[in-house]
């Protein structure tokens, strides 16, 4: 790839119109989308989790349309297996994405004004965020105590509800506890 660069004080001057060369470092560092201000990038177990719930996800998926494919019939469980592996991987990437600062915001509020302005919206979303996902817990612990409890069973395979609820309030949790560090990581930043 080239690009006109113009010649530094020492450098002949190159003809009209002739392009130097540009490595390929300095162009991946051009093309590479920004940072987030707060971001932390680095590998958590919710990766695990969310890579472990796609393959199952998958290979329940290929398992059942070959079984149809063959045999006009489906595997009974395999919808709600498949739903509750859903709402994992949904919570568990939400999780990823609050520790990762890439979660939905309106970014032209967000990254107009100072960097100090920045820091209150981030301060300000992680704090809502562990608000909303606090109540997220304390209510989901009541529909999975309720599952228990009233010893409700699944529809499709009669396995108790409890299995499939339990992961809501133990994930709603997580979140709130990376949008809690985050909220500290960014409290501590001096400026």
């Amino acid at each position: 790839m080239f690009d006109a660069v113009p010649p530094s004080a020492g450098d002949p001057k190159p003809a009209a119109g002739v392009a130097t060369p540009v490595d390929a470092a300095t162009v991946a560092a051009a093309t590479a989308p920004p940072a987030a201000l707060f971001a932390d990038n680095r590998r958590r177990i919710e990766d695990q989790v969310g890579a472990l719930a796609m393959a199952l996800l998958a290979l329940i998926t290929f398992g059942n349309v070959l079984v149809r494919y063959l045999t006009n019939e489906s595997f009974a469980w395999s919808e709600e297996i498949s739903i509750s592996l859903m709402v994992i991987l949904t919570l568990v990437a939400g999780s990823a994405a609050v520790a990762r600062d890439r979660h939905i915001r309106i970014e032209i509020l967000f990254e107009s004004g100072s960097v100090e302005r920045r820091r209150r919206f981030a301060m300000l979303s992680a704090f809502a965020t562990v608000v909303a996902f606090v109540i997220m817990t304390s209510l989901s612990c009541r529909l999975a105590w309720d599952d228990y409890q009233y010893e409700v069973t699944s529809p499709g395979i009669g396995v108790p509800q409890w299995w499939y609820t339990i992961w809501l309030p133990l994930l709603a949790a997580l979140i709130a506890f990376r949008a809690m560090q985050r909220l500290v990581r960014i409290w501590r930043r001096q400026w």
